[in-house]
């Protein structure tokens, strides 16, 4: 199906998704669908003074929205950036929020949506044990998300990734009501996004829906997401990353993200309970850590994932579908779109690999692994993923 066939999609799974070219210009509307009149649109400094962003902000405000604009987010957003979006919404008396940007915005804006209107700390709301019942949903702020990178799938999650600095540990906020309202596709603005970065967020949406589908849990209907996921990846990643104004390999890929998104309600795994420590403690891209973990987990996690993957690589059309070959495909693909084949070369050395393996066992991604790693198991897998043994 081509970009022009879905330029006008509508979608309701997981929610209200609008997928099409040029689909953002029907922002305002779709604010003031959700009661909004004073939407704060959260992105990070590096788009805010960008067109896509001036644009956006003066539609609404054509609209009679009093739409204003929070950038102060790092590229693993802290606590204290969540705290500054919340004196912000609160000091301009907004009463919505617009998630604009990659994975780091969309999960900031997320979590100073869910704050706006709590008197518990952020921590609070750690996804451990019940905590979410402690959210005061009517304090809850409601959201539509506009993703400018394919690779988190943050615009269909329930959840945030936020650093917390005084642990040096990423912690996630959860609860159900976080799912944006809205969410618009809009391929027209991932065009600009670089080489290097279309790589690094594509293999994150890879890897998303590739623990999804190892995860041991039953959830068929994940599953499959996951495996036509995977496919979309296969199919147009290369072509994002070779030609970026290429809108149908661009909307293609917002879709494939956002399905990894959905697809890891069935769990996660081992590259994100790594990926977590070392961008907490590194600051390191989430997407690029995953990409260059994948070989290195889905190798230690063969003895339980062979058979699973000899299917994938049969709907993949691999030659001679096996483990092998899938793993094969993973590191031509790797190659293909640039991505370094070792952590050394992104300045992570294992100096640090007891403490990341500690950290990785406690990451609540661990638990959906298809293998239960020790400490010194992880600690094992990152060795080689700073070495470059597979």
């Amino acid at each position: 199906m081509s970009a022009k066939q879905v330029i006008s999609a509508n979608w309701n799974y997981p929610t209200a998704v609008k997928v099409g070219a040029g689909r953002v210009k029907e922002l305002p509307g779709f604010c003031q669908a959700l009661g909004m009149k004073n939407p704060l649109l959260i992105t990070d400094p590096g788009l805010a003074p960008l067109p896509m962003v001036v644009s956006a902000v003066r539609s609404c405000q054509a609209a009679q929205l009093g739409c204003a604009v929070f950038s102060g987010i790092k590229g693993n957003p802290t606590g204290k950036n969540v705290d500054d979006g919340v004196a912000a919404f609160r000091a301009g008396n907004h009463d919505g929020v617009i998630a604009f940007g990659g994975g780091s915005a969309l999960d900031a804006a997320k979590a100073v949506a869910l704050m706006a209107g709590q008197d518990r700390p952020l921590w609070d709301f750690e996804d451990v044990g019940d905590n979410y019942l402690r959210v005061n949903v009517a304090g809850m702020a409601p959201v539509v998300a506009v993703p400018t990178t394919a690779g988190t799938g943050s615009e269909v999650g329930r959840a945030s990734v936020i650093t917390d600095d005084a642990a040096h540990v990423k912690r996630i906020i959860f609860h159900a009501k976080m799912l944006p309202a809205i969410v618009i596709l809009d391929p027209e603005l991932t065009v600009g996004l670089p080489p290097k970065l279309t790589a690094a967020t594509g293999m994150d949406a890879l890897s998303h829906n590739l623990e999804a589908y190892c995860s041991p849990f039953y959830h068929p209907m994940a599953t499959g997401i996951a495996v036509e996921g995977i496919r979309l990846v296969k199919q147009w990643l290369p072509i994002a990353v070779g030609d970026g104004g290429n809108l149908e390999a661009r909307l293609q890929m917002l879709v494939a993200s956002s399905m990894g998104a959905t697809a890891f309600q069935r769990g996660l795994g081992a590259m994100h309970a790594l990926a977590h420590p070392l961008g907490a403690l590194y600051d390191a891209h989430h997407g690029m850590l995953n990409a260059i973990l994948m070989p290195y987990v889905l190798q230690a996690n063969r003895a339980v994932i062979e058979e699973s993957c000899t299917r994938l690589a049969r709907y993949l059309e691999l030659p001679q579908p096996s483990f092998a070959s899938f793993l094969d495909w993973v590191l031509d693909l790797r190659k293909t779109v640039g991505i370094p084949h070792a952590l050394e070369a992104i300045g992570i050395d294992a100096e640090r690999a007891e403490l990341v393996g500690r950290m990785a066992v406690a990451d609540g991604s661990a638990g959906t692994n298809p293998i239960q790693f020790s400490e010194s198991e992880y600690a094992g897998i990152l060795r080689n993923a700073v070495a470059g043994r597979l």
